[in-house]
């Protein structure tokens, strides 16, 4: 996905089973090349999985626009 996969969106190269058309490939990035799925990562179903990874994606989310702010609890408040 040219510049990144938002969090919350599933990304462009699943199939419908849920399986990676890049898999393989050179052109799979880097980022899911070097992901290692294990049960803190995936759970143990596809539940599971879906929730984790969403908030493994909202803990990497960059700041938010209320850090930036003035008087914000970020250091460009201080």
């Amino acid at each position: 996905m040219p510049g990144g996969k938002p969090a919350g969106v599933r990304c462009v190269q699943l199939d419908d089973g849920g399986l990676c058309r890049l898999f393989g490939l050179p052109e799979r990035p880097a980022v899911c090349v070097g992901f290692r799925a294990g049960l803190e990562t995936c759970g143990s179903n596809a539940k599971e999985a879906y929730a984790l990874l969403a908030e493994l994606e909202r803990l990497a989310a960059p700041e938010t626009e209320l850090w930036r702010e003035p008087g914000g609890p970020g250091l460009a408040g201080r």
